[in-house]
């Protein structure tokens, strides 16, 4: 049953008294903003389609909260809607084995994203809308947001998307109350927020933020306009209902003292029973808090596999032509999109693009709005692939990444140009970190390919399993990988699994444990030795950061173990061998680590492993110095 104005008035003021309770009880958070915007969470939790008995069925509404520090009034207007019980919320507010998080957390019911790096909320809720389009819901998306975060450069990128994309099902709801931390916002940094929105082409509409009236006149227009997105920019008060809190910068971030409880209390007419929480939440047993994170399930198809015998091409090309037919093999059931960042012939989305239009978003030069958008995305119903270069995909972006990583999103990030493999480009492309990024993301697979047959189904495997995994590729044209009998080690039987390690070679004394491409500057070298007399293991491991332990340790058993990987030494694989080694005990005959101690100079991949030693003979030499 939705509530009256009336009801509504009321309601406000009990959730303030909420707010100051629980920031009181935890002696932590922010009361200041939630009381500014606590009458815009009322209004939009009334009316969306979002239900406290099913507050994740697949057709819904979706709100996104961009300035997450204001999770008190989030949480106690979602708790007054029945969502949860307050008074769970009011004790447990900022404790370890709470839900409810000092900044708002996906899986909570009602909340739809993990925020709190402000600036994001806008793209993320791009994203839901998005989806929403692509799946053909009838559901509406509503962003809130902040003045204090509008001078950030994704939210205009977000905002430019969302015009492009003509995403009338998005509202954003700016809550202007000219406060941050620092003072006023339009001293921090002032911002034309009516001419920001103007420029991007939205539509606008100003309101008072505590006029329940003027706030709801203007959801019923943004919610029926069919010519774009809306912005509706709630001019309000921070700490709005206590006055001596109004327009205080001091009270941003700052619980009240006992005595300023009372008085902010009796002023609103609530009563004080701030003991009964302080009481509850002493008895809280110290552990974590467990959540749900409700991605929709899919079920993909996993398409025909290509295997390339001896045809010489790009792991980047045989990540498109399999991401193509996945796409030829899904599209029917479920939506399935890729997105770019104004790269489509070089991270080779040309025949995803032909054979799947309307799955194929173009996002332009905007890293970080992609990264986030394609998070969501995925966690809507939506198989999703950002497609970039290595350094754009994932060291700008990465406390966007970070973010996907940290709300259990579905997205598969395919990252080409990886390692020194850039052309003639030069350092400022060059992706030599993607293992050090990937390791202190705790939900995110990552899976290094050696040849083309190898990439095409590592795509097929990261489509059908659920999760970030990120696929990383070079740029140059390569030869599969054979067998010693000189047939391919990759054949039409292959299919990946995660953690698997391959024998390329089989030797003794010593082991090269590799990945990615140059996978077969070790295994020619093997080759070339081998004409010597000199028999060694090639291992390549494909997933470089989670491998079968117990099937390496045979290779690593009283041998020489050579390391040999297109990356920088200090932060990749040899980490890795290393920590098996320390973990299992293993007595080793020595370590030798290969990779790149320093940026690269422009060149092409075949010269810069001349420069480095890289190259087939040279790297042979080096092992038989090993050797002694």
């Amino acid at each position: 049953m939705k509530q009256s104005i009336k009801e509504l008035k009321d309601l406000s003021k009990i959730c303030r008294g909420d707010i100051l309770k629980m920031t009181s009880v935890s002696k932590s958070g922010h009361p200041g903003g939630s009381m500014s915007s606590i009458d815009l969470y009322l209004s939009v939790f009334n009316r969306a389609n979002i239900d406290p008995k099913q507050p994740f069925k697949k057709v819904r509404d979706k709100t996104v909260i961009s300035h997450g520090h204001t999770s008190p009034g989030v949480y106690s207007a979602l708790a007054r809607f029945g969502f949860f019980n307050i008074e769970e919320v009011i004790s447990g507010f900022r404790h370890p084995s709470s839900i409810f998080e000092g900044h708002v957390t996906r899986g909570i019911p009602g909340i739809e994203w993990t925020t709190g790096n402000l600036g994001q909320g806008l793209s993320v809720g791009v994203g839901f809308a998005l989806a929403a389009k692509l799946k053909n819901e009838d559901s509406k998306v509503y962003v809130f947001s902040s003045d204090g975060e509008s001078p950030k450069g994704q939210i205009a990128e977000a905002r430019r998307t969302a015009k492009k994309e003509n995403l009338n099902n998005l509202i954003v709801i700016l809550d202007y109350n000219d406060i941050q931390i620092s003072g006023r916002a339009r001293d921090v940094l002032y911002v034309d927020l009516k001419a920001e929105y103007k420029s991007a082409g939205w539509n606008i509409i100003e309101v008072n933020g505590h006029d329940f009236e003027q706030i709801n006149e203007a959801l019923e227009i943004a919610e029926n306009y069919k010519l774009g997105p809306t912005v509706i920019i709630a001019h309000t008060i921070i700490g709005k209902g206590v006055s001596f809190m109004e327009n205080r910068h001091e009270y941003h971030g700052s619980p009240l003292s006992d005595e300023e409880l009372e008085k902010a209390l009796k002023e609103l007419n609530i009563e004080n029973d701030i003991q009964k929480f302080r009481t509850a939440r002493e008895k809280l047993p110290l552990k974590k808090s467990e959540k749900n994170y409700p991605n929709e399930k899919l079920n993909v198809e996993y398409g025909t596999p290509i295997t390339y015998e001896n045809k010489k091409t790009d792991n980047r090309s045989a990540f498109g032509n399999a991401l193509a037919d996945i796409a030829k093999s899904n599209k029917e059931k479920f939506p399935v999109a890729a997105i770019d960042c104004d790269l489509l012939p070089s991270v080779k989305l040309g025949e995803f693009k032909k054979v799947n239009p309307e799955g194929y978003i173009q996002i332009g030069i905007q890293e970080h709005n992609a990264a986030t958008i394609s998070g969501s995305l995925s966690a809507s119903g939506v198989l999703t692939f950002f497609a970039d270069f290595g350094v754009f995909g994932l060291d700008e972006p990465f406390n966007q990444q970070r973010l996907n990583d940290i709300n259990h999103s579905n997205l598969k990030t395919a990252i080409t140009h990886s390692g020194t493999d850039v052309g003639e480009d030069g350092k400022t492309h060059q992706e030599v970190n993607y293992m050090g990024l990937i390791r202190s993301m705790y939900n995110t697979k990552l899976i290094v390919p050696s040849d083309p047959t190898q990439t095409d189904r590592v795509v097929r495997y990261a489509a059908q399993n659920e999760g970030n995994i990120v696929i990383t590729m070079g740029r140059s044209k390569i030869d599969i990988i054979k067998t010693e009998e000189g047939k391919p080690f990759f054949d039409k039987n292959y299919k990946y699994e995660y953690g698997s390690i391959d024998e390329f070679r089989k030797g003794e004394k010593l082991t090269i444990i590799t990945y990615g491409t140059f996978a077969h500057i070790a295994v020619d070298a093997a080759d070339i030795l081998k004409k010597e007399g000199i028999k060694i293991n090639v291992i390549g491991i494909a997933s470089p950061l989670h491998y079968n332990d117990e099937k390496l340790i045979p290779y690593l058993m009283n041998n020489k173990i050579i390391t040999l990987e297109d990356h920088n030494v200090e932060n990749g694989i040899a980490n890795e061998i290393s920590k098996t080694i320390v973990k299992n005990n293993i007595n080793i005959n020595g370590m030798e680590n290969f990779g790149f101690n320093e940026y690269a100079p422009s060149g092409s991949s075949e010269l810069i492993r001349k420069i480095y030693g890289f190259d087939t003979e040279a790297f042979a030499n080096k092992i038989k110095e090993f050797l002694g």
